[in-house]
């Protein structure tokens, strides 16, 4: 599989083919950005090896033990990491996971320090208005981190073609054969049964 660095090259260098396709697409400087800011957090630090200790893992510092439990639940170039839209959502989940919790207890402790009379239907509230108001600047920034994941699972899976062709040549691009299929068994315990009955004889 390619290393660390070579997907951190891979990501700057396409990064200006993804700012500049999503620019005539949304005809927008904002959302442009937005993107790119996804696409580029995605590559390098919220990609499918942090299921591992990598490079990606490493960049979160002082925060990478949130990941921790993470690495211990799934297994590295699971499906659960490594493949698209399923991973990056189920990253997405577990992060918010843990910002969410972080937010509640600091909101409750402003709360509780300052005395403001927040309920715990306000701080909720206040969360899931700030969601709903940027939706579509939440969305882009999803799809940010989902094309920045797909950059590198399209790397793992052009390098592992390579490799099988360069060894295997053209067979390796060609399908598995098929098995032949068995009959049910019900099928063949009768046509065994008929084998084993002996034929009557015509009476002449």
């Amino acid at each position: 599989m390619p290393s660390g660095r070579t997907h951190d090259r891979i990501t700057l260098w396409t990064l200006p083919l993804v700012g500049g396709l999503t620019l005539i697409a949304t005809q927008s400087s904002t959302l442009t950005l937005i993107i790119c800011s996804g696409y580029l957090f995605g590559g390098l630090m919220f990609g499918p090896d942090l299921d591992i200790h990598s490079v990606q893992f490493k960049r979160w510092g002082w925060f990478r033990w949130i990941w921790i439990p993470y690495r211990g639940s799934i297994k590295h170039r699971s499906p659960l990491s490594h493949s698209p839209v399923t991973g990056t959502a189920l990253r997405i989940v577990y992060l918010l996971t843990w910002v969410g919790l972080v937010s509640f207890i600091t909101l409750a402790l402003m709360n509780e320090l300052w005395q403001l009379g927040w309920t715990w239907g306000d701080i909720a509230g206040f969360l899931g208005r700030s969601l709903q108001q940027r939706r579509v600047e939440w969305l882009m920034l999803v799809l940010g981190l989902e094309l920045g994941a797909l950059s590198h699972y399209i790397a793992d899976g052009a390098l592992s073609t390579y490799k099988r062709f360069k060894t295997k040549g053209w067979k390796a691009l060609q399908p598995p054969p098929l098995r032949p299929t068995r009959k049910p068994a019900s099928k063949r315990r009768t046509s065994s049964k008929a084998s084993l009955t002996p034929k009557r004889r015509s009476k002449p």
